[in-house]
């Protein structure tokens, strides 16, 4: 069953931000991250394992499985072919937009200011991940959005913590948050997979008020 963006943004309260330096650690790393309850993983191309790890991961059962750090038109497609259900981006060009609309694959872009915000609705996006989200504004600017824009629902990324992301949780207009701390690069080298399922119980916990 294909879903929505939005519905794939309410399965999880987190999304890990996720850099695969092993793909031997692709398999056991998504398994250990579902088995915790986060189904939503975005796995980035800010290495050269990305596509391979997409694949290996769409694999797992349970796992929803997107791809990170879209920045080039052609990823699309390859990130799509590859398994990846949805996209994310740091940033929207209008060369984003029509790789988004011939690939089909949902994107969730990063926005910074209004004034983006605004022209990725003008662009057909309603879902937006607020990037970097601590350093933008954080909660004061998604506060300020929700004003004029009631309509748009992000998912803020950058800065956020285990112990921040509840705050971001509890507002109108956020549907889930983004975050690195799920997969802390020391217990991915150590293969400690039971404590990266335990740091997935507590995130999976956390839920908007």
């Amino acid at each position: 069953m294909t879903m929505t963006l939005l519905e794939i943004m309410r399965t999880s309260s987190v999304i890990p931000v996720i850099a695969i330096d092993d793909p031997d650690h692709a398999v056991p790393l998504a398994r250990a991250l579902v088995a915790g309850g986060i189904r939503v993983l975005e796995v980035t191309l800010r290495t050269k394992h990305g596509l391979e790890a997409i694949r290996a991961m769409s694999e797992v059962p349970g796992a929803i499985v997107g791809v990170g750090t879209l920045t080039r038109p052609e990823e699309f497609a390859q990130a799509r072919d590859a398994g990846a259900v949805f996209g994310v981006s740091p940033g929207l060009t209008s060369a984003l937009v029509a790789a988004a609309k011939s690939s089909g694959l949902p994107l969730l872009p990063g926005v910074m200011t209004p004034g983006e915000v605004m022209a990725a609705r003008e662009n057909g996006f309603q879902q937006l991940k607020l990037f970097p989200a601590v350093p933008a504004g954080g909660i004061g600017m998604l506060n300020a959005i929700y004003g004029p824009l009631p309509d748009v629902t992000f998912c803020p990324t950058g800065g956020i913590s285990q112990e921040t992301a509840s705050q971001f949780l509890a507002l109108k207009n956020v549907a889930c948050v983004g975050g690195s701390w799920l997969t802390p690069k020391d217990a991915i080298a150590a293969g400690n997979w039971d404590r990266i399922t335990e740091i997935a119980k507590a995130a999976s916990g956390l839920r908007s008020v």
